[in-house]
C-alpha cells in the first residue's frame, strides 16, 4: 500500500498535541461544571429542515446517503451537524418534560462543515460550547455570565491574549430602523467586510444592495466606527441623533454587558464595545459576541456566539437562550503549525520500569502495578536490552524517570534529565507534581518559531 495522501480539512494531532487538546479540553470542562453547566452529547446528525433554519449555510451541510442507495433513496433528509447551538435547540424541544430551566448545559463536540479548507477554517473539528436556555423568557443577566464563564476559562489556558468584541442585535437594528433603513440584513452585510474592503467599496454596497442615500451612509459608518472598553460609547450613538425605542433598549444592554465585564479583564482577556460586529446568524436577537487572538486576527472570530428568543420553539412555547461557542481547533491548529505550544512529553508515562532480563519481567510489571495504583503514570520497558538502551528509548519518548529493581530487593530510580539516581521504594517514592504528568509549554509570541 503506497503511502496515503493528508485529507485537507480535517486535522489530526501527533501525540504530543493531542496532550495539548486534552489538557485545554479539561479545563473547559472544569470551568463549566464550576458554573453549573451539564454536560450533553447529542447525535451528530440532524435533519436538514431543521439545520436549514439558521440562515445561509446550505452549502455548508454534508448531506448523508447510502453508498449504494437507490437513485429515489439518495437523498437522506439528514445531514451532519455544522455547530452545536441548532442540535441543542432540537434537544431541548424533545426533552423540555425532563429538563429542569434554565437549562445550563456545556457540549465539546466535533462538527463538520463543507468548507474550503485553510489555517483557521476546516472540514471537521472541534467546538466546546456553554449556553443558557430557559421558558418564555430568559434573564438578561445570563448575557453577562456567559462572557464570564469564558475569561475564566480562558484564564487557565496558555494562549496568546483574546480580546472579545460585544455588540447588540437590538441596538443595530434599533438605529438601523429609526435612520429610515427599509433592508437592515443588506446594510449587516455590508458592514460586516469593514475589515476586508475600502470604504469606497462599503459605501458602493450600501447605496447600491441597501439603497441608502449619502446622509444615510454616513452615519452608518460613523455608528460603525465607535468602539470603546467601557459604557462611554452610549453617549457617542446618542450624539448621532438617531431615536428608537429598540435603540435604547439596545444601548442599556450592551452598557451592562461591557461594565458587567470589566472585574474579569487582564492582559490575558480584554472585552470591547464594537458596533460593526453583528453576526451573521439571522437567530441572534440581543447581545453578540466576537473574539479574537491577539497577533491571529487574520483568523477572524475563534470565540463567538450570542443570544436568541426564538430558535427553539414548539408553536406554544418558547425556548431563548444565550450560549458562546469556543473553537478549540480553530485556535490550537495555528499555535501548533508555528511551535508556539506543546506538550513537555509526547506520552503520558511519568516512569519507565527497566527489565533486568526477559525472566526478571514480572517483577516489572509488578513495580509498574504499584506505582499505577498510586496515581503515577508508568509503563515497563519493551525489551531487556542494555540499561543505556532502556534509558535512550525513555529520553526519546520525554519520559523524566527510569526505574530499576536491585536482585537484593534495593530499588532505584534515577532522573535522566539530570542524572540524579536514588533509592526508592514503590510504596512510597512520588516524583515532583509537575513531573507526574505532562505540562503545557507556551512559547510567547515575541519569541515565535516558524514551521
Amino acid at each position: 500500500m503506497s503511502r496515503p495522501t493528508p485529507m485537507s480539512g480535517f486535522p489530526e494531532w501527533l501525540p504530543n498535541e493531542r496532550i495539548v487538546e486534552q489538557r485545554v479540553v479539561d479545563r473547559l470542562r472544569e470551568t463549566f461544571e464550576s458554573w453549573g453547566y451539564a454536560s450533553v452529547e447529542t447525535r451528530a446528525v440532524e435533519s436538514l429542515d431543521q439545520m436549514l433554519r439558521k440562515g445561509e449555510i446550505d452549502k455548508e451541510v454534508y448531506v448523508l446517503r447510502r453508498l449504494h442507495a437507490e437513485s429515489s433513496d439518495a437523498d437522506s433528509g439528514i445531514g451532519l451537524h455544522f455547530d452545536l447551538t441548532v442540535p441543542l435547540a432540537r434537544y431541548v424541544l424533545e426533552n423540555s418534560g425532563k429538563l429542569a430551566f434554565p437549562f445550563k448545559r456545556y457540549q465539546i463536540q466535533k462538527v463538520w462543515r463543507g468548507e474550503r479548507p485553510q489555517e483557521g477554517r476546516y472540514r471537521e473539528f472541534l467546538q466546546a460550547d456553554i449556553d443558557v436556555i430557559d421558558v418564555d423568557s430568559l434573564s438578561f443577566h445570563y448575557e453577562v455570565e456567559v462572557a464570564q464563564v469564558m475569561s475564566e476559562a480562558f484564564a487557565g489556558l496558555p494562549l496568546p491574549p483574546l480580546r472579545m468584541q460585544v455588540n447588540n442585535r437590538r441596538l443595530i437594528e434599533g438605529f438601523y430602523n429609526g435612520l429610515g433603513v427599509s433592508d437592515v440584513p443588506a446594510v449587516m452585510r455590508a458592514v460586516d467586510k469593514m475589515d476586508k474592503l475600502p470604504e469606497t467599496s462599503i459605501r458602493e454596497l450600501l447605496a447600491k444592495d441597501a439603497a441608502l442615500d449619502e446622509r444615510q451612509i454616513d452615519l452608518v459608518l460613523a455608528f460603525a466606527a465607535i468602539s470603546s472598553d467601557d459604557g462611554s460609547f452610549a453617549d457617542r450613538v446618542t450624539a448621532l441623533g438617531v431615536s428608537d425605542p429598540l435603540l435604547d433598549q439596545g444601548l442599556d444592554e450592551l452598557v451592562r454587558v461591557v461594565e458587567g465585564t470589566i472585574p474579569l479583564r487582564s492582559d490575558q482577556f480584554t472585552v470591547t464595545a464594537d458596533l460593526r460586529i453583528a453576526r451573521g446568524l439571522d437567530y441572534y436577537t440581543g447581545t453578540v459576541y466576537e473574539t479574537r487572538m491577539v497577533g491571529f486576527e487574520q483568523l477572524g472570530s475563534v470565540c463567538s456566539g450570542g443570544r436568541y428568543d426564538a430558535l427553539a420553539t414548539d408553536g406554544s412555547t418558547t425556548y431563548p437562550g444565550v450560549g458562546i461557542s469556543f473553537g478549540v481547533s480553530r485556535t490550537l491548529a495555528p499555535l501548533f503549525a508555528r511551535g508556539l505550544l506543546r506538550a513537555s512529553r509526547s506520552v503520558p508515562t511519568c516512569v519507565l520500569v527497566a527489565v533486568t532480563d526477559d525472566a526478571a519481567r514480572s517483577e516489572s510489571d509488578a513495580i509498574g502495578r504499584v506505582l499505577r495504583s498510586r496515581g503515577i503514570p508508568t509503563e515497563v520497558s519493551p525489551s531487556a536490552a542494555k540499561f543505556g538502551k532502556q534509558i535512550k528509548y525513555a529520553d526519546r519518548r520525554g519520559i523524566p524517570y527510569v526505574w530499576f529493581a536491585g536482585a537484593d530487593g534495593q530499588h532505584e530510580v534515577k532522573d535522566i534529565r539530570s542524572g540524579e539516581q536514588v533509592t526508592a521504594d514503590p510504596s512510597s517514592w512520588t516524583p515532583p507534581a509537575a513531573d507526574i504528568h505532562p505540562t503545557i509549554e507556551a512559547t510567547p509570541l515575541d519569541k515565535e518559531i516558524t514551521s
